[in-house]
């Protein structure tokens, strides 16, 4: 234990310093209860708080530690990359090497452009349609995160829909009107959008398999068709896989569609940075090309390409090879029959949606396949879920509508002490009672 810190304390200092004691709403634990957990130090499976107490993680950064926490080669090449200079606002080799790695992986992304964040990626995706296309509206599917930019608030799953809130304040009337938000895994309603506003639609964004309202898995063939209406109506397709990315296979979602199609525009994120701020675009030259200097549509950073954040990405993907996939897919599939299982032996109605190997849990009967159907279910279930399994040291995501992450260090002394805790976590979802109606 940190001498004389505890979990409480730092909470109540930070409430004073910091909006809700957090930089990000969901760490809050507003959803699941309790305090959260303030931690210092992680390496492979685990992470420690500040009272020095370990647990296995299954949030993995929301995503970017694919390897585990600090892999000791990801941690050299940040290291060394420190030791020459933290920042530059210059141009430099390693940049070039990573968008050479993306490229590799996913095709389509032809040219890349490195950012610091996944709002970024995708806020300027579309700006970038909008610029190539002179149209103004957006279509975006409910329950789908694309970062926190104005015009995707609305119904976009993550921490909004954590918090039980349509979108947020501070949006102008006139910015959210840009955006359709139509049902998932709902081609007719795309096709009734389109109908309703002939030539003004510049982009679809869909996130390549949802994983904000918990895991939303695409119809078979949805995105193909995605891609064939967008491209009749002189549209542009933008895929999202900040999140799955790179960790759902060598190149993401896309990578493993069963029906082959190629989006416009790429945005990845959390794994492309081996856990340091940065995230990507990508698309064909004539689009990419658009972007300043060499275009009309302009994006810029300071920090765009921080060659920190730059070795920490490019050694994480050299290193995540097929043995790597084929460890994290075989985890968090015991983890998820693990799931599924103890919570059917205690007699609670779930699914367990999956998509590769990101899963999540439903607390109702029946698929989900959209954001009504996530919503649908007795999340009230889940606090003390994540309760006790808290207590017995596997930290879970502090959200139902989240989905959860292994990674390529979760070994067998990982994965039993996950299935040691299901049982007593399944019987107090069993025993919870639904909050008082007011």
């Amino acid at each position: 234990m940190t001498r004389g810190r505890s979990n409480e304390a730092e909470f109540a200092r930070a409430r004073h310093a910091i909006p809700g004691g957090v930089d990000s709403p969901v760490r809050a634990y507003g959803s699941v209860g309790g305090t959260p957990r303030f931690l210092v130090r992680a390496r492979g499976a685990s992470v420690w708080d500040v009272e020095g107490r370990e647990y296995t993680d299954l949030v993995c950064s929301w995503g970017p530690a694919l390897l585990g926490h600090a892999h000791p080669e990801v941690v050299a090449a940040v290291q060394q990359a420190a030791a020459d200079g933290l920042s530059f606002g210059a141009p430099t080799p390693g940049e070039t090497l990573l968008a050479e790695e993306i490229r590799a992986r996913v095709p389509g992304a032809e040219k890349v452009r490195l950012v610091s964040t996944g709002t970024e990626a995708t806020m300027t995706a579309l700006r970038l349609a909008r610029g190539a296309t002179g149209r103004p509206l957006v279509v975006k599917f409910a329950g789908h995160y694309h970062g926190h930019s104005d015009g995707l608030l609305a119904q976009a799953g993550s921490g909004v829909a954590t918090q039980g809130l349509p979108g947020s304040a501070g949006v102008p009337e006139p910015i959210a009107a840009q955006t359709l938000v139509l049902p998932y895994n709902d081609l007719a309603a795309l096709a009734t959008a389109f109908a309703a506003h002939p030539g003004r639609i510049a982009a679809v964004i869909t996130e390549a398999a949802g994983a904000n309202a918990g895991v939303l898995r695409p119809d078979p063939g949805f995105n193909a068709a995605l891609a064939r209406i967008c491209h009749e109506n002189g549209t542009l397709l933008v895929l999202d896989e900040v999140l799955t990315g790179f960790r759902v296979g060598p190149a993401g979602w896309w990578g493993l569609d069963e029906t082959p199609f190629t989006p416009d525009l790429v945005t990845f994120g959390k794994v492309v940075g081996g856990g340091m701020p940065l995230a990507a675009l990508g698309g064909r030259p004539e689009l990419m090309d658009l972007l300043a200097p060499l275009g009309p549509v302009y994006q810029a950073g300071t920090l765009s390409g921080n060659p920190l954040a730059v070795a920490a990405g490019l050694a994480t993907l050299r290193l995540a090879d097929a043995t790597v996939y084929a460890h994290v897919d075989r985890a968090a599939g015991v983890v998820a029959d693990a799931v599924e299982r103890e919570l059917a032996a205690a007699g609670v109605a779930a699914v367990v949606p999956r998509a590769g190997n990101l899963f999540s849990i439903a607390f109702r009967t029946g698929t989900v396949r959209d954001y009504d159907d996530a919503r649908d279910q007795e999340d009230w279930r889940y606090p003390p879920f994540f309760a006790a399994m808290l207590e017995q040291g596997v930290s879970l995501p502090p959200s139902v509508y989240e989905a959860w992450f292994l990674s390529s260090a979760h070994d067998d002394a990982a994965l039993d002490r996950i299935l040691r805790a299901l049982p007593a976590a399944a019987s107090a979802a069993a025993a919870a009672t639904p909050p008082p109606q007011h």
